[in-house]
């Protein structure tokens, strides 16, 4: 299985040891790091075994990081996957470039790969995670439909949690 998604607009293929630069450069950014690594920078290395991590993912489970193109385009516009969220299951992450903000693309590729979790990969139920102060991905996680279920601390202050079953 080749483990691409693609939705109307969206191309998601898994993230290989060549898109190194590219992820490196998109997950550095400020405002794409804010709320998906708390502000911290991840190094090189850090990148290097995020991708690595994801190839095992995807060979033993299906699953992993996806980078989102639009369809036909060449140009990195984000990120999406699934990791483990604690001991509770898996969690849907998302991140977009600030030049794809408003146009629809982190719902439309988080439903693709909460679909794809549910439907191909039979999970039972699919996780989020969100910042209190992330206004954007409360409203893309209730678009899909998720609903909150705990409040838990964060590094930036109170998360909540959000899941979504089949």
């Amino acid at each position: 299985m080749d483990h691409i998604l693609t939705t109307e607009r969206l191309a998601l293929h898994p993230v290989t040891p060549r898109d190194h630069a590219g992820l490196l450069a998109h997950w550095t950014a400020g405002d794409v790091r804010r709320f998906l690594f708390d502000g911290a920078i991840l190094s090189p290395e850090e990148i290097t075994e995020a991708i690595e991590d994801s190839t095992r993912s995807f060979a033993a489970a299906g699953h992993g990081l996806w980078l989102i193109r639009e369809k036909g385009g060449d140009d990195l516009i984000g990120t999406a996957g699934l990791r483990p969220l604690e001991d509770l299951g898996l969690e849907v992450f998302y991140s977009l470039a600030p030049a794809a903000w408003g146009r629809g693309y982190a719902t439309e590729a988080a439903r693709a790969v909460v679909e794809h979790a549910l439907g191909p990969l039979g999970l039972p139920e699919v996780l989020a995670e969100v910042d209190e102060g992330n206004a954007a991905s409360v409203a893309v996680v209730e678009r899909l439909g998720m609903t909150a279920f705990e409040s838990v601390p964060g590094l930036l202050g109170p998360m909540t949690r959000y899941r979504r079953s089949r």
